[in-house]
């Protein structure tokens, strides 16, 4: 679409700005309008930007719908842009003079300014809070406003958010993709620059809190299944903070503490994206599981700064916009320069009487939002209600007023998309921060978070499918340099990062999960390969014993399924129907489903693509097992090539873990996972052949096992190529032994393991690699193995010293698991300290 094309679309001439913006992207720019937008959406892919809809269950595999962004961006100018400015910074003072007051002195209270009910009868007010000596004397450190403009071109507030506001983070991933796609309109319009607003933000929750300028903050999330969990994730990673869940976060002494693979390290500011009915389940929502037990002492006891300080709920009333001339007045001295769309509470009977005539040119929106007691209240356009109905809803209103505010409806300003090829408008809601800048200053990011309604919705919200816009203040910031951009700069981190106890737990179960998937989907290939073959061969009572056996232990079959040597048929098709069974612990199907699941927990710390073929993986076999169990019909030819297909993207899964993660602890306990899981394996493997003589030392014929438990042997190890590259054909017992057992330059080997683990504990624990510590000595020294006397016989022909070692192997798995858990993530020696004390 060519320039003026786009021009003659519209009825009304290109405002400046716009004017300016499409002369920039010019003729040959607006051609490509479609390959940016498609630019945009593989962008978000490729960046994992998702917004979990109305949260994930646990039992979902989708990962959350792309984040939905639009392709122009919204513009305003440098003086529309001070006018909005001033008056949110006004706005900001006036909520934190309210703070001070209500959980201070009362005046607004005693005056009558503000009415009761809406602060301590409302579930937001927090009665511990009153008179708590908060750290930094700050209540609020973030606000954000929804704002809309009216087509005469003024700013109204819609609504304040001040628990824990959305859309910091999915700002700043706007800003990136949308500054990079418009490179030189950006450029050229000098686009006000967002970091040093956040830089700002963490500088004074450092300075404020009880730890300084080197105080350690986190970043409290709910956790994976919340719905704006990437936002979190992102804005930790940006700002330099540590993600933290509730579960990961102790009190001692009322003081915070982070539990780390390493102990307790203290905490001395929370930038929480919580509601703080959740915080503490002492004292407030007793069935909460997302909160820290005793947290509120120590907020009170002014140990911990929290962003926002728990009890700003009420402030987010609809109800308190119609009050908020008289408090500005009476805190500050001042008119507010930016009014709010005029709003009454019907809990005061003249205001109700005022506007249930006029309740069809209305919105009626609940007083108290959160609120899930009866009656529930959901937002309400009044030209959209029947006569019938809006008398109806008088009553409610006359039978409880509190509960309902009402206010002036204005139809929401549209600003351009792209769709299809054509320029399409959509109702816009412009939402704007802001931030702590000092004790007592504000700063506002310039620019915001624009939520576009979804077609033909005059409501934005992400929730109902709406999208987003990033927002540009264009013209020169006298205060900042205008080449600054997010590209040009990086957030520095200020602390080390740490690696927490949950996340480590996390990280610890997604290697043994990846290996345990590994090790039963090989074993169900060769069982299923074998058995395609079996005619071809004698019959081997030992090989079948032993096969069985292992099916047992692997869960590829159920117990009371008849053996290999009563009806291998039967046996593999109840293997076969096994492999998806979810039902069945550590079936092939479980283990992949648990493996997704412990990879979720540790999102944050896995590449996009890492994620995405893990979440492919698991959805793709539980697809196709599950139509072999709906249909009742599946062939082992099936089976095998959907278990090759697997065993691939788990060798890339596998891979990336290896070769695309930071090795710091939490990657160490990964491996150390994945190696205990191998040894467990690998040694009963082992173990099972020599007991069900499926390998056998024969004296009469040398130390020669048979020649088909030689072959699984190698191949279930997968050292059938390392061990004829030295060994030929040659079926020699002390060969096998000495590749299967010694060799420690096969990382399929026990020695390779059991050195290697030692290792990865020794690092662990803060030792140097070759040092040994109390985890790697519960293993079995390698450097005493010896070949000769492991090739002992005893006078039934058993390798009596070897099977020992095997079971001392395969022992030492649990013992070191449970110790690891033990040491790295109760951390039981801190139970005797109560949270009170």
């Amino acid at each position: 679409m060519a320039f003026d094309a786009v021009q003659s679309s519209h009825q009304m001439p290109l405002a400046p700005l716009w004017g300016s913006f499409l002369s920039q992207v010019g003729a040959s720019g607006i051609e490509q309008l479609g390959k940016k937008r498609t630019d945009i959406d593989q962008q978000i892919r490729a960046n994992g930007v998702t917004y979990n809809l109305y949260a994930q269950s646990e039992s979902s595999t989708v990962p959350g719908r792309p984040w939905a962004l639009e392709l122009f961006p919204f513009l305003l100018s440098g003086q529309e842009w001070q006018a909005i400015e001033a008056g949110i910074v006004q706005r900001a003072r006036v909520l934190e003079g309210i703070m001070a007051d209500v959980y201070g002195p009362q005046k607004l209270l005693h005056n009558a300014l503000l009415p009761a009910a809406l602060t301590q009868g409302h579930r937001g007010y927090l009665r511990g809070m009153h008179g708590a000596g908060i750290a930094g004397g700050r209540y609020l450190h973030i606000a954000a406003f929804d704002i809309a403009r009216s087509p005469a071109g003024q700013w109204w507030v819609v609504s304040q958010r001040t628990q824990a506001p959305s859309g910091l983070g999915y700002l700043l991933e706007n800003r990136a993709i949308i500054s990079r796609l418009f490179d030189g309109p950006f450029k050229s319009a000098q686009v006000h620059p967002l970091t040093a607003t956040y830089r700002a933000l963490i500088r004074t929750m450092r300075n404020l809190s009880p730890g300084g300028a080197k105080a350690h903050i986190a970043l409290l999330t709910p956790g994976p299944y919340s719905e704006t969990y990437f936002e979190h994730a992102y804005l930790a990673r940006q700002l330099g903070l540590t993600l933290v869940e509730g579960s990961d976060l102790t009190v001692r002494n009322q003081k915070l503490y982070l539990k780390t693979l390493h102990g307790l390290e203290p905490i001395h500011g929370l930038l929480k994206r919580l509601d703080d009915v959740f915080l503490d389940p002492l004292e407030l929502r007793s069935d909460s599981t997302l909160g820290v037990p005793g947290l509120m002492q120590c907020v009170r006891a002014g140990n911990v700064l929290v962003a926002n300080a728990p009890g700003s709920e009420f402030l987010e009333s609809p109800a308190l916009l119609g009050f908020m001339p008289g408090i500005s007045e009476a805190l500050l001295g001042e008119t507010l320069q930016m009014t709010a769309l005029p709003t009454w509470w019907c809990g005061e009977r003249a205001a109700l009487e005022s506007v249930l005539p006029r309740l069809g040119k209305s919105v009626v929106k609940p007083s108290y939002p959160m609120d899930r007691q009866p009656p529930h209240i959901e937002p309400m356009l009044g030209k959209y209600m029947s006569g019938n109905q809006r008398d109806e809803l008088a009553g409610r209103m006359l039978r409880d007023g509190n509960a309902y505010t009402v206010q002036s409806y204005m139809p929401l300003s549209q600003m351009p998309t792209w769709k299809a090829g054509r320029i399409v408008p959509k109702s816009a809601l412009l939402r704007v921060y802001a931030v702590s800048d000092g004790a007592l200053g504000w700063r506002v990011l310039p620019g915001g978070l624009m939520r576009i309604a979804a077609g033909g919705q005059e409501i934005a919200s992400m929730q109902s499918g709406g999208s987003s816009a990033d927002v540009w203040v264009c013209g020169h910031d006298p205060v900042q340099a205008p080449t600054e951009t997010l590209s040009a700069l990086t957030l520095t981190a200020t602390d080390k990062r740490m690696v927490t106890s949950r996340a480590a737990e996390n990280l610890f179960w997604l290697g043994r999960y990846s290996e345990r998937t590994e090790s039963g989907l090989h074993t169900a290939q060769y069982i299923l390969n074998y058995l395609a073959t079996m005619q071809e061969f004698p019959i081997d009572h030992a090989m079948r014993s032993w096969l069985s056996t292992l099916a047992l232990r692997n869960a590829l079959v159920i117990p009371g399924v008849p053996s290999l040597m009563q009806s291998p048929r039967v046996f593999e098709r109840s293997l076969i129907a096994a492999l998806g069974d979810t039902a069945l612990s550590y079936s092939v199907g479980f283990n992949l489903q648990a493996l997704r699941n412990a990879a979720f927990n540790a999102r944050a710390r896995l590449s996009q693509e890492q994620w995405d073929l893990i979440v492919q993986s698991e959805q793709h076999f539980s697809q196709q097992s599950s139509a072999w169990t709906t249909s009742n019909q599946s062939s082992a030819t099936e089976a095998i090539a959907l278990l090759d297909a697997t065993g691939v993207k788990l060798a890339a899964i596998m891979g990336a873990q290896t070769d695309r993660m930071t090795r710091d602890d939490g990657w160490r306990l990964l491996s150390a996972g994945r190696l205990l899981e191998r040894l467990q394996f690998l040694a009963a493997t082992l173990l099972a052949g020599f007991e069900h003589g499926a390998l056998a030392f024969r004296p009469e014929d040398g130390l020669d096992g048979n020649q088909a438990g030689f072959n699984a042997m190698l191949a279930l190890f997968d050292s059938t190529t390392t061990y004829r590259s030295h060994h030929g054909n040659r079926n020699d017992m002390a060969a096998l032994v000495d590749t299967l057992l010694m060799d420690q330059d096969n990382p399929r080997s026990l020695a390779w393991v059991v050195k290697t683990l030692r290792g990865r504990l020794a690092k662990l624990s803060g030792d140097g690699p070759q040092d040994e510590c109390a985890l790697s000595l519960m293993l079995p020294d390698v450097s005493q193995w010896q070949l000769a006397p492991l090739m002992h016989v005893d006078q039934q022909g058993r390798p009596d010293r070897l099977l020992s070692l095997l079971q001392a192997c395969a022992q030492a798995v649990g013992q070191v698991a449970l110790a690891i858990g033990a040491q790295y993530f109760t951390h039981s020696s801190f139970a005797e300290n109560s949270v009170g004390t």
